[in-house]
């Protein structure tokens, strides 16, 4: 069962916590991990690309030269794809790119990446994370604090509001709660500083 320190905002270890075999000490799964990703990436596309065919072309109703007699290649449209301006040929149609993962796919997914942030030794647990009101000079200090200077996401259990806007204008700095923790922001993230009740909250859904 991993076991890794325990801090308070102000970066002093106040003991251990164990967190479950099931969803920290997994092996992590390459290949599920990177569908998750890929998953998550298509989704986000819009697929609103759109190229005009030869028929959308505005243009080229008339034949530009006759059948035979010119002694140059045969022609019906000024919009063909071969001309200046013509319409394209296979171009990108609207289209969704989103997919779905099955449901212990995206748990085993989950529980990977949280493994794998753990044996990378990125992952920082508090005992809590609160602000009386709303301070960049607070979240600034809670980063050097934990030594966590670039792309840091912080977990939580509910959407503290103060925390939020007190990292809101720090690049690289990400809040989430612990109900949409997501494998992308796992991994794209350099250190992982969760709360113990957010850690609590993720071993009952996922163990």
């Amino acid at each position: 069962m991993p076991v890794v320190a325990l801090f308070n905002q102000s970066g002093t270890q106040v003991g251990d916590i164990q967190l479950a075999d099931t969803v920290f000490g997994i092996e992590p799964n390459e290949h599920v991990l990177y569908e998750a990703v890929l998953k998550q990436r298509t989704n986000l596309r819009q697929g609103t690309h759109k190229a005009k065919t030869r028929t959308e072309v505005r243009g080229g109703g008339k034949k530009p030269w006759s059948q035979k007699g010119t002694g140059r290649a045969r022609q019906g449209s000024t919009r063909a794809p071969q001309w200046r301006g013509g319409g394209v040929v296979f171009g990108p149609v609207p289209r969704a790119y989103s997919y779905k993962l099955n449901k212990k796919v995206r748990r085993l997914a989950l529980k990977s990446a949280l493994s794998q942030v753990v044996l990378q030794n990125n992952l920082v647990v508090l005992d809590s994370l609160s602000f009386d009101a709303p301070k960049t000079k607070e979240m600034v200090a809670v980063l050097n604090s934990l030594n966590a200077n670039k792309k840091v996401l912080f977990v939580t259990t509910d959407e503290n509001i103060n925390v939020l806007l007190s990292g809101r204008n720090i690049p690289g700095v990400m809040t989430i709660t612990a109900s949409s923790v997501n494998v992308y922001d796992l991994l794209n993230s350099n250190k992982i500083v969760i709360t113990q009740d957010a850690v609590r909250k993720i071993e009952e859904v996922l163990a």
